[in-house]
């Protein structure tokens, strides 16, 4: 099965592929501009994992994957919040590597699950790491990684179902990845092609061929890797998870090609968009917690809650009392003191900050 690149209808592409770089390089400068820029690029990690489960029909709640993020999840995770938890820290590590990793041959071969050496031995990857590090080879990695390996057998096995596959996926070196060789036959071929076009045809090639069946999303996420080395987006992965959310499912599944290259397109847009939005909501939400630091001493520990709870969705009081080394009681009269929205609705186990 080919992907006919000759026939795509550029007339009818053209407009969409204009605006949608346009938003996006638009979120890329106020971003690398902003001193909220770090705070939002975290922020949008999350709500692109979160969205690209939604986005493949599962449904993962926010708070549980900030919670399971920081280990401090209050129940066992789900096989659905584990997949979000991969998204996120695939999110992470293309971000943190150069620009042209991802799609090099020993950045496909550690995102689909291999090492960085020879790609001999399957990297673990773990289900929940520390507040402070993301390092992929940490010590529990392993370990985490049994666990939920066998919660979902157990799961599957209770319910009287065949439980998915969970271990790490083959090399995209091995010769029978037929799919895996066509997608990269079709990197190559379409280098052509302005660079929003290209990560559509990319992204479309991969859903359609289900080049991973197990890992659909990472599709969606070497289409964001593609535009940050083309230069689009050089300070942030875009949020393309995020804008797909936005649009109907008919469009995203339609049988005519030109209709989902156009729903990927406003994705992208609506994606860039979102992020924009949310840049202008986060600067008000900090106007308004800084008008609480007025009269405070200057030790006071309020500049530096205001600056957590602006790096990622929500915060709870344990994570406020070990990020600021305070005590949990003390972590609830801060959040008290800059008027925090809680945003859980519990007694027990909760959290605050700005969604």
């Amino acid at each position: 099965m080919r992907y006919e690149l000759d026939d795509l209808p550029l007339k009818t592409l053209v407009l969409p592929v204009c605006e949608a770089t346009a938003a996006l390089v638009r979120l890329d400068e106020r971003i690398s501009a902003s001193s909220l820029g770090a705070g939002l690029v975290a922020r949008l990690h999350f709500a692109d994992a979160v969205a690209s489960l939604w986005v493949d029909g599962e449904l993962v709640h926010m708070e549980d994957l900030v919670l399971h993020d920081a280990a401090m999840g209050v129940r066992a995770p789900s096989h659905e919040l584990t997949i979000a938890h991969d998204v996120l820290r695939t999110r992470r590590r293309i971000l943190s590597r150069p620009h042209d990793w991802a799609l090099s041959d020993a950045g496909l071969r550690v995102l689909r699950g291999g090492t960085e050496d020879d790609g001999s031995a399957p990297e673990t990857k773990s289900a929940a790491p520390s507040l402070a590090s993301d390092d992929p080879d940490d010590v529990l990695d392993a370990p985490m990684a049994e666990i939920d390996a066998l919660l979902a057998r157990s799961q599957a096995l209770l319910s009287g179902t065949p439980s998915r596959r969970t271990a790490p996926l083959p090399s995209p070196a091995l010769p029978n990845s037929v799919g895996q060789e066509r997608w990269r036959g079709l990197l190559l071929s379409s280098i052509e092609l302005p660079p929003v076009l290209r990560a559509a045809v990319l992204i479309d090639a991969w859903q359609q061929w289900e080049v991973d069946r197990t890992a659909s999303w990472l599709g969606r996420l070497l289409g964001a890797a593609l535009l940050r080395e083309a230069g689009l987006t050089t300070s942030h992965l875009a949020p393309v998870n995020v804008g797909l959310k936005a649009v109907r499912h008919e469009r995203r599944r339609s049988q005519d090609r030109t209709t989902r290259l156009l729903a990927l397109l406003d994705g992208f847009r609506l994606g860039a968009e979102a992020g924009l939005k949310d840049h202008d909501r986060l600067t008000l939400a900090r106007q308004q917690m800084e008008r609480q630091l007025v009269g405070r001493r200057s030790t006071s520990r309020l500049p530096e809650l205001i600056d957590l709870v602006l790096s990622r969705p929500m915060v709870s009081a344990t994570m406020i009392s070990e990020t600021l080394g305070v005590t949990p009681q003390g972590a609830l009269k801060m959040a008290g003191d800059l008027r925090l929205r809680e945003l859980t609705g519990r007694g027990r186990f909760r959290a605050w900050g700005v969604l």
